[in-house]
């Protein structure tokens, strides 16, 4: 007999059953998606392909809008851009679900919402982000859990998250996306975009960082590791991403999201969680892209900068020549 986890209605203080709209070009996802919705109980609003929602009258969002868009057509993120919108207003929660290749213009469309966005998701990593919606939606009537109770249920959350992992590891020879959650860290957000953002530059009063190719010589050094170890060991994808933004920084180059999941070294959908977690933190800046709107960089802020400075000189670990000038 298959088991039943189909869950009571969620509602809110008023008594109301949440509503969630599925907005989904690949059917078979749209299809889990909205199954996945309603035995959490939510109610299911509408769930179609994002075509058929562009070209459709205008309707209510609900209270959670879950997105899957593996193409970043013209078409495609203009509508992710006017839900970015409408959601940021509303309050409405968002899960957006994407490939790697389009994941640098998806990305870009969201600066108004703090979206969940997974990358190459398996179906349990779709069922989890839909689970921590639950933790951010107000007002939420839920079994009367108390704070405490709410904290233990993300933690379970994120020991299943990873157990799915490893079962997905184990069952196709392939490490699955996704992986390790951090749900003690503040809702990631995209927001305080600043497209004037400019760097400043060093005075002769504060410490330099050291030259990119210094910079990139420990990255290096730190990858090789998982050529004699398990790379899981080593994983601490707030300092390789800090590293790789340094080098680039000293480089005068720009960092896409793409290419900062990859410096993780962990898996993009966490990884972009990370950089949720350091954004909201202070420690890093989203930057807009002035000659096209719809891309979006990552770069250290100058206090993050100046901290990296600050920790080479006084670990002693640059030479007078390895500073850039």
């Amino acid at each position: 007999m298959q088991a039943n986890f189909t869950y009571e209605p969620v509602c809110d203080a008023a008594g109301c059953q949440l509503g969630v709209t599925v907005l989904a070009d690949r059917a078979h996802i749209r299809g889990e998606l909205r199954d996945d919705a309603e035995a959490a109980g939510f109610r299911v609003l509408h769930s179609m392909s994002l075509e058929e929602y562009a070209n459709g009258a205008i309707t209510a969002l609900g209270d959670v809008l879950l997105i899957d868009c593996a193409q970043d057509s013209a078409e495609a993120l203009a509508l992710l851009a006017r839900l970015d919108m409408r959601a940021g207003k509303a309050g409405t929660q968002m899960v957006v679900s994407t490939t790697m290749g389009a994941l640098d213009a998806i990305f870009g469309c969201f600066s108004s919402s703090a979206p969940q966005i997974l990358v190459d998701p398996c179906r349990s990593e779709r069922v989890i982000a839909i689970g921590r919606v639950l933790a951010h939606v107000p007002n939420l009537r839920l079994r009367e859990l108390g704070e405490e109770d709410r904290l233990m249920l993300l933690r379970l959350t994120e020991q299943v998250g990873r157990m799915a992992e490893r079962l997905e590891k184990s069952s196709t020879g392939q490490r699955a996306a996704g992986g390790a959650f951090r749900f003690e860290s503040p809702q990631p957000g995209w927001r305080g975009e600043d497209a004037s953002y400019v760097s400043r530059r060093a005075s002769k009063d504060r410490p330099r960082l050291p030259k990119a190719e210094h910079l990139r010589q420990i990255i290096k050094h730190r990858q090789a590791r998982a050529r004699y170890f398990d790379g899981d060991l080593f994983a601490d994808p707030a300092w390789d991403m800090l590293l790789d933004l340094a080098a680039a920084r000293a480089e005068g180059a720009r960092v896409s999201v793409t290419s900062l999941c990859i410096a993780s070294g962990v898996p993009a959908t966490t990884a972009l969680r990370w950089i949720g977690q350091m954004v909201d933190s202070g420690l890093l800046v989203r930057v807009a892209d002035p000659d096209d709107r719809r891309r979006a960089y990552i770069a250290l802020t100058d206090d993050t900068a100046d901290a990296m400075a600050r920790y080479f000189a006084d670990t002693g670990a640059l030479a007078p020549e390895l500073v850039a000038a």
